[in-house]
């Protein structure tokens, strides 16, 4: 599903910026209305989910735009209903949470490698829908993307970063074990959303391979999927600096990052 000709960096980082643009829109509308919105990523290793996410958060703040990616679940969080550990992530008032991950993991990567039992993994897809439907009557918008990436793809991404010390801590030995396992997370893929599209959680899937198109595409979407309008805001100006009655600034630090470069 991937276009033939990938996007050149030029054409990309153009319309990134007017996107990027649509997003401070966005985060101004969700602080001034209180707006709730909650989104997920979910898709195989090395599907995209990480640049995606990156792409959105380059121009926000961090305040407003908060990422979530919880850590493995503690020896109590796994006595717990699944969810209930995301439960406290959920937005609040004026935020957009952003989950890199998230209670899909239980028929994700716990169904596939054996850390949950078939029960729980049915009786997760039956609970699911009720639950996202309370959040929503709550007020939240919630939006769950699949990033599928093709097997030609996953693999020349992976062996990327067998090599690449920035990549390396991408590559755990969980992530080795399920590239073997590619027929298993297409199974538990189809069946999770097959249980899980709802009327009023759908999820969206986005062919990932071009992963420049795939950021454009989903942050478009995304924009589309929320009804924000611009906030007006007077322009700012800046006022003349206060007078220094006398002070003279002598600064000398004691010590000074070295200007290697």
């Amino acid at each position: 599903m991937a276009s033939a000709e990938r996007l050149k960096n030029k054409d990309y980082e153009h319309e990134l910026k007017s996107l990027h643009a649509e997003l401070v829109k966005l985060q101004l509308w969700a602080k001034e209305t209180g707006a709730k919105v909650c989104v997920l990523f979910e898709g195989r290793d090395g599907a995209g989910k990480g640049g995606v996410i990156k792409a959105i958060m380059e121009r926000v703040s961090p305040r407003i735009f908060r990422v979530v990616a919880l850590p493995p679940p503690t020896e109590r969080e796994k006595s717990q209903m699944f969810i209930q550990r995301y439960i406290p992530h959920l937005p609040a008032a004026g935020e957009i949470m952003i989950f890199d991950r998230s209670w899909y993991n239980r028929v994700g990567v716990e169904r596939v490698m054996g850390f949950c039992t078939e029960e729980q993994a049915k009786k997760f897809l039956m609970a699911t829908p009720l639950v996202e439907r309370a959040i929503v009557e709550s007020g939240v918008i919630l939006l769950k993307y699949w990033l599928e990436v093709s097997k030609e793809e996953q693999t020349r991404r992976m062996e990327g970063r067998i090599d690449d010390p920035r990549k390396v801590w991408k590559l755990s030995p969980m992530d080795v074990e399920s590239y073997a396992r590619w027929d298993d997370y297409s199974r538990a893929r189809a069946e999770m959303i097959a249980a899980t599209d709802t009327e009023w959680a759908p999820w969206y899937v986005a062919y990932s391979d071009d992963k420049r198109r795939t950021r454009l595409n989903i942050i478009s979407h995304l924009l589309s999927q929320i009804p924000y309008a611009e906030v007006k805001r007077e322009k700012v100006k800046l006022p003349k600096r206060g007078k220094d009655h006398g002070f003279e600034d002598h600064f000398a630090p004691r010590h000074v990052v070295p200007a290697r470069f």
